[in-house]
């Protein structure tokens, strides 16, 4: 490996991950504390209903981002593949290929989310007294697409170097001005919810600067130089590959989301305020358990362009280990202290407390499910296999939680705010059991191709 790169390929494995994935949590966990921030601080200074407000944009937000952001994974894969088969020259080609196509999705969002803001939030049937409030908060979010998207695929191709500190301390600095500029529009110039909104946006620009200026200061294949900017078909094709059936995949979770966010909003403001503040909490464990599926992505994307099958096992054993551990020691503990976490976000309302209580018994508890699926998904991505997770949690997640919804949840003895959550649990469990026995398959024919034709479609050999 060049200097600037970190082989995922070779030395023991059980300390590679964890060191891999540890800066990878932070940056998530700091990432959710910024955005806690929004919440924290329009909970405080401007009440429960503007917490709501914020709350119902997390799953349009989510429906449409991901089906963009999916393309950086695409891209980190990519990456990661060339690293591992030691072709430099298709690293370089598939980076300068990645940003111009970052930029380009995220004007999409901005013309998506700016004009259809309020119509979105009606289908959802948003209630009158949040609805405003909503859309003026996405529609100034959505002004900040462009840096955001260039984020994402910025740190997908460092994260497939191997640097995953980078990004940390990227988000640190734009974190810090999240919060500060929270705190201004807000409490000083009274912005209510358009002020956190504002203070995301110029925070995601500060982000996406400085993970642009980390690439371009890097010594390796994995530079980046601006006059060298274009879209290089045959590594866009790869990304596209790759990376839209995981934003596919991403945007059809997101609408099983919104349509239980729909059913949320049927029960009123302040069921939508305790469920946004829960949401928020368990973001924080969701994100230190989707780590980990992050480090199953770019170690099995490195050790499948060198070849090594038998790694490619040991990683998927280690990586589905150590979700379990995450998902159940921080999804009990987020439960065991939900009064104290709810009532940081929520002050005039214990009703709304109670109802945020209800959503965390339910999700947070049987949590490390949705761990083990999200690592069995990067396992299957890392190997170049991305229609294959689409399709088992299109089914397994969204069809089974949309069905869920127009008949369980529609009969008078289930419709509840239990019976919505439930649905979470069992889907979970459906598409990992799926996920997990197709990996296997896949994984067991590779090493007898490897076996019978240990010559072909061999990676270059390792510098």
């Amino acid at each position: 490996m060049l200097k600037g790169q970190s082989d995922l390929t070779e030395g023991p494995l059980i300390k590679k991950i964890i060191l891999f994935t540890i800066p990878v949590v932070l940056t998530g966990v700091l990432q959710l504390l910024f955005n806690a921030a929004d919440l924290i601080v329009v909970g405080r200074w401007c009440g429960s209903i503007s917490v709501a407000a914020v709350g119902a944009c997390g799953s349009v937000i989510n429906l449409l981002v991901n089906l963009f952001i999916g393309l950086s994974v695409g891209a980190g894969v990519t990456v990661a593949h060339g690293l591992g088969a030691d072709r430099d020259e298709d690293v370089h080609k598939t980076i300068h290929t990645a940003v111009p196509a970052s930029i380009i999705c995220g004007g999409v969002l901005t013309i998506i989310g700016v004009s259809c803001a309020r119509p979105i939030l009606e289908l959802m049937a948003t209630p009158e007294d949040v609805i405003g409030l909503s859309a003026v908060y996405m529609r100034i979010y959505f002004c900040g697409m462009i840096p955001s998207t260039l984020y994402n695929f910025g740190a997908a191709i460092l994260r497939a170097a191997g640097d995953t500190k980078s990004p940390l301390y990227y988000l640190t600095a734009a974190g810090i001005l999240n919060v500060t500029l929270n705190v201004l529009f807000v409490l000083v110039f009274k912005m209510d919810v358009a002020g956190v909104a504002l203070a995301t946006a110029l925070s995601q620009t500060v982000s996406a600067v400085l993970i642009l200026r980390a690439l371009m200061k890097r010594t390796d294949c994995c530079k980046l130089e601006l006059k060298k900017l274009k879209i290089y078909k045959r590594q866009l094709l790869r990304i596209v590959q790759i990376g839209f059936p995981a934003g596919i995949q991403g945007a059809l979770f997101s609408i099983s989301n919104v349509i239980i966010q729909s059913s949320v909003n049927s029960f009123g403001a302040v069921v939508m305020s305790g469920n946004a503040a829960a949401q928020n909490i368990e973001g924080f464990v969701y994100t230190s358990m989707n780590s980990v599926s992050q480090t199953a992505l770019n170690f099995t994307g490195q050790n499948h362009g060198a070849g090594k099958i038998d790694r490619i096992r040991k990683i998927m054993l280690i990586c589905l280990g150590l979700v379990f551990v995450t998902g159940t020691v921080l999804g009990n503990s987020a439960y065991l202290l939900g009064d104290h976490l709810l009532s940081i976000y929520i002050t005039d309302s214990d009703e709304a407390v109670k109802y945020g209580l209800i959503r965390l018994a339910f999700i947070c508890l049987p949590y490390f499910l949705c761990g083990l699926m999200d690592v069995a998904t990067g396992l299957l991505r890392g190997i170049g296999y991305s229609v294959m997770p689409m399709i088992i949690t299109v089914a397994g997640v969204c069809v089974f939680r949309i069905a869920w919804i127009y008949t369980v949840f529609r009969m008078p003895q289930f419709h509840s705010l239990q019976s919505l959550y439930i649905s979470y649990a069992i889907s979970w469990s459906l598409t990992f059991l799926t996920e997990i026995v197709v990996f296997n398959v896949i994984l067991k024919k590779m090493k007898e191709k490897n076996s019978a034709f240990p010559h072909a479609d061999q990676p270059a050999v390792k510098r």
